[in-house]
């Protein structure tokens, strides 16, 4: 019989819900609480309604009042335009017409009629002289105004209304109403300059709604604050015109938050007329006070109830409180990752039962770390957080990826000086350097064989692309031969070799998957590419490099990469010479030791610096090799 099992059938002399019985009781008085605050959250759902509802009816009026304002204005304005085509060229029928129109709508400062085909534009221009003379303004600023809008005269003629803000030229609240007018089939523009005071009482500021006139742009037309109308604000940026533009939609309620983190009851309604629209906003916090300050006094009766029930439970919670924090330390311990936990069952019901399993957990834990920790040697990391997530493909698929082996010049020589500890010593030591720049860029070490390391970029996970993932893969070989440098300082004789390595590098399409046996599997990559870069590797040291690119990972990344191209070599199964490029630095690069806009510009640059001798290409066959390895096809 198991432990679990045996402390299953533990009997348990003092429940805790014989404990719990006597607090429930007491507790029961928190009811009044609950219903209080649940009364408060009804009642202030029925405020919200009712302000919202408020704040929908204000920007309703405000909309009318606007639309019902421009509408007339519009059809006063083309009522006068026919009137005087009608009557022809009569200079003082057409005084009295435009007096007679001015004294009905005195709200009006000017009618301009444009004509592109005129010098000045305007074909017919006229000024309301009472008006300007109350207002004590001059006729010149409808020229003044009329000369920055000329892009709005011209989308105007072809057909799109406009209403624009001429308060910043005249000091005073002015809009123009600009509406194409066909005549004879010319297409031009109607100009109404109008005081926008009247406009601006309709929406005058109430005491917890605000609203303002916007056109499609954002510009504030009219708002009960002139200064802001003056100024020429602009509330493209305001929450509720965003929401609008976003909604596509004629008219909503929403609750919207400004830049300052204030929430406020917002209301848009846009109207027929001009790509206008309303916008209507209220404090929700000034609108839910009331409510508020209800919930305020049902929380002090609460905290009074609650005050009393956590007198009469302090009493019965030493028996609870005093285990749970216990169990509490240990599991911070088990957090931090102490899995040995002191602990003991001072009690006999279920809290001591609670304990006692604790501990048990505690040591499966632990036992399961050190598992962890063996296992985590012997497999990649980031392939076993695939496996264990079940994102690791089972079977073969095919990716496009950039494979790297590196390899170091005469190990054996080297080894053969060298103690059996001495050389997993040695090996380990070089191995942890070169193995954090793969990790460090993203890549996965699939294998070690012997001295040398096998690397792939794009498999199992890529960057998001081939070019970003052979990029890695070169940063990764230019950390190496940074890392190579510190880690040579320091020695030399036949105990501590200095060693160089060369580093071989091809992308193409492989075949990934979990290869192997029933008894043992591993995930890597087979394919002609892996077999090219491990050839491409072998050929550093007839040309003199440490690190090699093939023509195929050059295409991917020569806007990177400064290279010396270097003889080509014949591979068997290829039809025509293979190019080879030697990688001499990575100028955009900011974070690789040695390397970037002060790095090495040539070859040579980098042979000195790694004491590499030149090679003579005369006396190299650099496809000797070939006789030795098969590249399948």
């Amino acid at each position: 019989m198991s432990e679990a099992q045996e402390l299953a059938k533990q009997r348990v002399k003092f429940p805790i819900g014989a404990k719990l019985v006597i607090i429930i009781s007491i507790l029961t008085i928190l009811s009044l609480g609950i219903i209080t605050l649940l009364v408060t959250w009804f009642q202030g759902q029925d405020v919200q309604i009712t302000a919202e509802e408020n704040n929908r009816t204000v920007n309703a009026q405000a909309a009318s009042a606007a639309e019902k304002e421009l509408a007339s204005l519009r059809a006063n304005s083309f009522l006068l335009l026919d009137i005087l085509n009608t009557a022809g060229s009569s200079d003082v029928f057409a005084k009295q017409t435009a007096a007679f129109y001015f004294e009905r709508n005195p709200s009006v400062a000017a009618v301009l009629l444009t004509d592109s085909r005129r010098t000045d534009g305007i074909e017919r221009k006229l000024l309301s002289a009472p008006f300007f003379i109350s207002n004590e303004s001059e006729p010149a600023l409808v020229d003044e105004f009329f000369s920055q809008v000329q892009d709005i005269v011209r989308q105007t003629e072809g057909g799109v209304m406009h209403v624009a803000n001429a308060s910043p030229v005249f000091d005073m609240p002015m809009l123009v109403l600009f509406y194409p007018y066909t005549e004879k089939g010319l297409n031009q523009s109607l100009a109404v300059f109008f005081s926008a005071e009247k406009l601006s009482d309709s929406f005058g500021a109430g005491t917890l709604q605000t609203s303002c006139l916007v056109n499609d742009n954002g510009d504030v037309l009219v708002h009960p604050d002139f200064n802001l109308v003056k100024s020429g604000a602009n509330w493209s940026n305001f929450s509720l015109f965003d929401q609008m533009i976003k909604n596509g939609d004629t008219n909503r309620q929403v609750l919207v938050t400004d830049e300052n983190g204030k929430k406020i009851f917002g209301s848009y309604r846009r109207l027929s007329l001009g790509n206008l629209a309303v916008l209507t906003v209220a404090d929700a916090e000034l609108l839910l006070e009331p409510v508020a300050e209800t919930t305020r006094r049902n929380v002090y009766l609460s905290v009074i109830v609650l005050f009393i029930a956590v007198m009469f439970v302090w009493f019965f919670s030493k028996s609870i409180s005093k285990p749970v924090k216990i169990l509490a330390r240990a599991a911070g311990q088990i957090e931090r990752g102490e899995y040995e936990l002191d602990l003991k069952a001072k009690t006999r019901d279920e809290l001591g039962l609670l304990t006692t399993s604790f501990m048990q957990m505690g040591k499966g834990l632990a036992e399961r770390e050190r598992l962890k920790d063996s296992f985590g040697r012997f497999i990649n990391k980031q392939i076993a957080e695939l496996a264990m997530k079940g994102e690791l493909a089972l079977g073969g698929e095919t990716k496009n990826t950039t494979i790297f082996f590196s390899d170091i010049r005469s190990f054996t020589a080297i080894s053969e000086k060298l103690e059996p500890a001495e050389v997993v010593e040695f090996l380990n030591e070089y191995m942890t350097a070169m193995v954090d720049c793969v990790n460090d860029t993203h890549g996965v070490v699939d294998k070690f064989i012997g001295d040398a390391i096998m690397a792939v970029w794009g498999a199992p996970t890529s960057a998001g692309s081939a070019k970003e993932d052979a990029l890695n893969c070169i940063r990764a070989a230019m950390r190496m031969r940074a890392a190579l440098i510190v880690f040579n300082r320091g020695r030399g004789g036949d105990k501590k070799p200095i060693i160089r390595i060369g580093c071989g590098i091809n992308s193409g399409p492989v075949v990934a998957g979990q290869i192997g046996s029933q008894q043992r599997m591993e995930y890597t990559v087979i394919g002609d590419a892996v077999n090219l870069a491990s050839r491409t590797e072998a050929l550093n040291k007839p040309m003199g490099t440490d690190i090699l690119i093939t023509e195929y990972t050059y295409e991917l990344v020569k806007d990177h990469v400064l290279v010396e191209e270097m003889p080509s070599v014949t591979v068997k199964g290829k039809e025509k010479p293979l190019k080879m490029f030697a990688v001499i630095n990575m100028p955009d690069e900011t974070d690789i030791p040695g390397a970037g806009a002060k790095g090495p510009k040539t070859l040579n640059q980098i042979r000195q610096v790694l004491g590499i001798p030149i090679p003579d290409f005369a006396k190299v066959n650099i496809n000797e090799d070939e006789k030795k390895y098969k590249i399948q096809s």
